[in-house]
């Protein structure tokens, strides 16, 4: 169940990405991860250190914390962000069943400062078949062998 947002996290978040912008270590985006009243994980954007194009500060605050209460749901925590999540980062935030997103900035703000996802909200919208990233499904037959696997295994952790 979501809290009213502590401006405390939402200021840690906006901090970490300076350094990290100052530091030279990525981009100007970073998340902290709250449980109750305590920060469980922290990441910033190291997209261009690590080479890495899902190093996004979200990304890493969700892995951090996941790491730190060892576990792959944060149900229960909320996510305090510098910026309004990208298409990618919001989707891991309903991977990880986060509670609620703060966020500083918006999309529009990233966009001004050279950060423009809106390409990407709209390819999302269209059909798999519309999209300038070919996707073509083969092999559909073989590939549901892997399902059944996973529908017969009889003791899995769901999720």
């Amino acid at each position: 169940m979501p809290t009213d947002p502590n401006p405390a996290f939402m200021q840690r978040a906006i901090q970490l990405a300076i350094e990290n912008v100052r530091a030279g270590k990525g981009g100007p985006f970073a998340a902290v991860i709250v449980r109750g009243d305590e920060i469980v994980g922290e990441g910033a954007n190291s997209v261009t250190s690590t080479n890495d194009p899902t190093a996004h500060g979200e990304i890493n605050a969700i892995r951090n914390a996941c790491r730190a209460l060892n576990t792959f749901t944060l149900k229960g925590c909320e996510m305090y962000t510098s910026c309004e999540p990208c298409p990618m980062c919001l989707a891991a935030t309903y991977w990880a069943r986060i509670d609620a997103i703060y966020f500083g900035s918006d999309s529009g703000d990233a966009a001004r400062a050279g950060f423009d996802d809106s390409y990407f909200y709209e390819e999302i919208k269209l059909h798999r078949d519309a999209r300038s990233l070919p996707l073509r499904q083969i092999l559909s037959q073989e590939a549901w062998q892997s399902f059944q696997a996973w529908i017969d295994l009889p003791e899995k952790t769901e999720y």
